[in-house]
């Protein structure tokens, strides 16, 4: 299938083909992202005006849109001009007011003659206790009375377009909707009770009721599984490719495994234990594992990571384990080093650090095969990189690989499977979304030994109280993480904050005390200043953001977050996981700057009262969307014009397991149901799906 299917040219053609649409309200509607008929079936009315006609404005609730028949009465022009222009007019029950601003008494005499019947609608409120309709939308004799429509869309409009436009364009590109083949399951759709899509399409442009407008009216919700199963299948796509490319079978025997069990202080928890079992199963069947390993902070992924890279070891071959940074790569390695240690295997780090002879001998233990398991940055993905046999990657996916680099990943090793740790708690139907071509383990234990953390919030006004608690801390021997907000965009303002910060803590706890990080420094300066926190030279350590990724230092036991409350949840829930890592209580602070909005106050409340990172994470995705909770341009989350992840999230998860088995019963999609979802992708412009049919 070259190009786009012919029955979709009507949907992608020029906006000015359409009814009232000229050059200009092209442009104003490329505004509202709607630059060709397809995007105007899919801008919904999010409400509607009921105009059913009515007896009397004394049956409606005013203020209100009311619909009535009435005699006409006298004309009351008013004194100075702009004044207002009255008719009294009267309807089955009792006579109110129609005015008008700016009129031209000429024009208003022709419209509404007195004496006459007309049938005018308009919203009518009471002013100075007497109805009033202003400027009424319909002005029509009794037999042209039917004109107006029932329940009148409302449409989401940008400057320069009217409702009358929308409606209008709206209906001229319903024209155009051409009937399709259905690509949904039959069984779904009766089920569901769902209209094929050209119905689902008139009935959500010609609502008949407010309940119409729903999102969980069938038609809508139908529209909504539409864009969903589009989704789900460019992600089941890129799925059954990794998949197609034959992995490798990697049996596991178990021996350096129980050296690892043996040396622990602690048994691994339920959760890590089903990881563990799920990923060996994944990695001994021949198609490539593709699998998502998400744990809240502090719940043990590293164990599990190296066990699953201890079986790719006792099949024979090699492991990788990809961290975005430098200084994660060297903590996975300080972290990993006493389990290779126990289970008597290799281990080595590869960085863009390595230079010349160091990197050769690196490069050439790694292509004999004498390192087991390598732990690096991107170097890794450089051509000169050459495994013996590598069978299990591991990305730490601290910087949103997206299925493309998990693509690019997968052609290192011919059949290497593929492990994607992350260490954001996604709530189940943004895990879908975004996530929907792998399988998911979830580590929602904690293991034990593990201190709560307590969790205070503190008005800025308080902060020299804070300080002087850091100072006791200090001289306990403790150390604390100070975080700055990233504020605005601009770099050189937090830039500002971080350094006035410094200055101020430095002045107080003394020289040698305090150090600084933030984005703009030189990488190398960074490590310095993070290295110097963790070997306990410096003791507090004042940082923008850039710390709440993976860091490690157990003695750190105090953290206090500046502005907490233009933080987003999940973030302040990373940053407070680097504390309460050793055996002492910790604590972190919270400072907000009064007053807080009703909002913020419940976003940092439901931070204090829980520890739980899924918990926290579904509260910030109800209260700001899902756009926001993973910042979209860097997300690979879809942007849907009419589903809703939040509120559908059931609905993903039945298009996700809907898509598997279609791929899965017609890997090529050339069945009839096959081919209308062929004509879906192309619908809904998912040009990365489309690629890979064209591809395979």
């Amino acid at each position: 299938m070259s190009g786009r299917p012919e029955i979709l040219f009507p949907l992608f053609a020029d906006l000015t083909k359409l009814d009232g649409v000229g050059p200009k309200t092209a442009q104003h509607l490329a505004q509202i992202d709607i630059e060709k008929p397809r995007d105007l079936l899919f801008s919904l009315p999010y409400s509607g005006i009921d105009r059913a006609l009515k007896l009397s404005v004394n049956d409606a609730e005013l203020p209100d849109t009311v619909t009535v028949q009435v005699l006409v009465g006298t004309h009351r022009a008013p004194r100075n001009r702009g004044g207002a222009y009255r008719i009294t007019v009267q309807d089955a029950q009792t006579s109110f007011q129609i005015v008008f601003f700016h009129a031209r008494s000429d024009y208003l005499k022709k419209v509404l003659p007195e004496g006459a019947r007309r049938v005018v609608s308009g919203k009518v409120e009471f002013f100075d206790g007497i109805a009033q309709m202003v400027h009424p939308e319909y002005i029509l004799s009794p037999d042209e009375a039917d004109e107006i429509p029932e329940f009148e869309p409302v449409y989401p409009l940008t400057s320069g377009v009217t409702q009358k436009t929308m409606v209008k364009a709206a209906a001229s590109a319903l024209t155009r909707a051409p009937e399709m083949n259905e690509w949904i399951d039959p069984s779904q759709k009766d089920k569901a009770k769902w209209p094929s899509w050209r119905e689902a399409l008139e009935q959500v442009h010609h609502p008949a009721s407010l309940n119409e407008v729903s999102p969980t009216s069938p038609a809508r919700e139908r529209l909504a599984y539409d864009e969903f199963l589009a989704h789900q299948l460019t992600l089941a796509l890129a799925r059954s490719q990794l998949q197609r490319a034959k992995g490798i079978i990697s049996q596991q025997t178990g021996a350096l495994q129980a050296k690892v069990r043996a040396a622990l202080p602690y048994q691994p928890t339920g959760a890590q234990e089903r990881a563990i079992e799920a990923i060996a199963r994944d990695m001994q069947i021949e198609a490539r594992m593709n699998r998502l390993l998400q744990g809240d902070v502090g719940a043990g992924k590293t164990l599990v990571a190296f066990m699953a890279l201890l079986v790719a070891v006792e099949a024979g071959g090699q492991g990788v384990m990809m961290a975005p940074t430098e200084i994660l790569a060297r903590q996975h390695l300080a972290g990993l080093q006493p389990l290779a240690k126990s289970a008597g295997v290799v281990l080595e780090i590869l960085t863009g650090r390595d230079k010349g002879a160091d990197r050769r001998a690196k490069l050439e233990a790694l292509a004999r095969g004498d390192i087991h398991i390598l732990v690096g940055t991107h170097a890794v993905f450089q051509s000169d990189v050459h495994f013996a046999d590598l069978r299990l990657a591991v990305v730490d996916e601290q910087h949103r690989f997206g299925v493309r680099q998990r693509l690019e990943l997968g052609k290192k090793g011919a059949g290497a499977d593929v492990l994607v740790m992350t260490a954001t708690p996604i709530p189940r139907s943004l895990a879908l979304a975004q996530y929907g071509d792998m399988d998911v383990s979830v580590l929602d234990e904690k293991p034990p030994g593990r201190q709560p953390i307590a969790t205070a919030l503190v008005s800025t006004g308080r902060i020299d109280e804070v300080v002087d608690r850091l100072k006791r801390a200090v001289a306990e021997g403790k150390q604390a993480y100070w975080v700055c907000p990233l504020v605005e965009e601009s770099e050189s303002v937090d830039l500002t904050a971080a350094e006035e910060r410094f200055k101020v803590l430095r002045a107080a706890l003394g020289e040698g005390v305090v150090g600084l990080v933030h984005g703009q420094m030189p990488p190398a300066e960074k490590d310095a200043a993070m290295a110097a926190f963790q070997n306990n030279q410096t003791q507090v350590l004042v940082a923008t953001t850039v710390i709440e990724v993976g860091v490690d230092v157990p003695n750190a036991t105090i953290m206090v977050i500046e502005r907490a409350e233009i933080f987003g949840l999940a973030q302040l829930h990373q940053l407070r996981g680097r504390v309460g890592r050793g055996a002492q209580a910790s604590t972190c602070l919270l400072l907000y700057q009064a007053p807080l909005s009703e909002n913020g106050s419940k976003r940092l409340n439901v931070l204090r009262d829980s520890e739980d990172g899924f918990k926290i994470a579904e509260t910030d995705l109800e209260m700001r969307g899902a756009g926001d909770l993973i910042g979209t341009a860097q997300s690979g989350l879809p942007r849907f014009r009419i589903a809703d992840v939040e509120s559908q999230a059931s609905l993903m998860a039945v298009a996700q397991s809907d898509a598997r088995k279609l791929l899965h019963d017609d890997p090529n999609l050339t069945s009839d149901r096959g081919q209308a979802a062929r004509v879906l992708l192309w619908l809904m412009e998912q040009d990365q799906a489309i690629r890979l049919i064209s591809v395979g």
